[in-house]
């Protein structure tokens, strides 16, 4: 890494390294590595994602003092995940900072959920090799964390993905499935159109800027769609779908 870059980069991040190569682990994916003798960063993302999930429970529970355990725990989980770590990689612009093999880097790794999310992760278990929990902690709260509203609003927000997944689960049925159907526009505003299946039917297509998003949308017309049926029976197509695969 070139000394401008890791100025730009440390700057950006809040965090001066004692040792640089934690940074350049961290950023460094699997792909590259084995072109290479440097290490790859998922010792570190292992490490990173604990110091992540101690750090937003703490915060957790000092901002919502009056939450029990399992709404601390939904909250938990709706802050540590993939498309919360990739949006905190995106404000930092690390895709643009990571090293990849050729193969990533011609199918657009830098800008792939899992590799930012898990370049996120691996940069808090940099700082926290590099300076300890304190210091990571804190690059987690001035990166993922830094906006008290955003997160308010954030964990605001109807879970509706959790509630069909509980709504299934209690009838003995298979999780929800997802499948992003496109993409369409241009990088900076693209919108994605998300499918969900349930029991392997389709039933439900929704669009949005974000994978998230859209599969919220869908799984709040699914979610709504079998809460009209009958609390006694199976929804038809759900229904159909099993004797199907009965006789099959």
């Amino acid at each position: 890494m070139e000394d401008s870059e890791r100025e730009q980069l440390e700057k950006t991040l809040g965090h001066r390294f004692t040792n640089i190569h934690f940074l350049e682990r961290a950023l460094t994916h699997c792909s590259h590595a084995h072109n290479s003798s440097t290490p790859h960063n998922e010792r570190l993302e292992f490490l990173g994602d604990s110091v992540l999930g101690l750090t937003v429970s703490r915060a957790l529970v000092e901002r919502f003092p009056d939450w029990n355990e399992g709404r601390l725990s939904k909250a938990r989980a709706r802050l540590v995940n993939v498309s919360s770590a990739e949006h905190a990689a995106g404000r930092l612009n690390l895709g643009q900072h990571l090293r990849l093999g050729p193969g990533e880097e011609k199918t657009g790794g830098r800008q792939k959920q899992n590799l930012l999310a898990d370049a996120y992760e691996a940069v808090v278990g940099a700082i926290f090799r590099d300076a300890g929990f304190d210091a990571a902690s804190a690059f987690i709260e001035r990166s993922l964390l830094a906006d008290p509203d955003a997160i308010t609003e954030l964990l605001a927000e109807p879970d509706h993905k959790s509630a069909l997944q509980e709504w299934l689960q209690s009838r003995g049925l298979r999780p929800a499935e997802y499948r992003v159907v496109s993409e369409s526009g241009p990088e900076h505003a693209k919108v994605f159109r998300v499918s969900v299946c349930v029991e392997g039917r389709p039933m439900a297509e929704a669009e949005a800027r974000s994978k998230k998003a859209a599969q919220q949308t869908a799984a709040s017309i699914v979610l709504q769609q079998l809460r009209e049926e009958t609390a006694h029976s199976l929804p038809p197509k759900i229904r159909n779908s099993r004797e199907t695969q009965s006789a099959g």
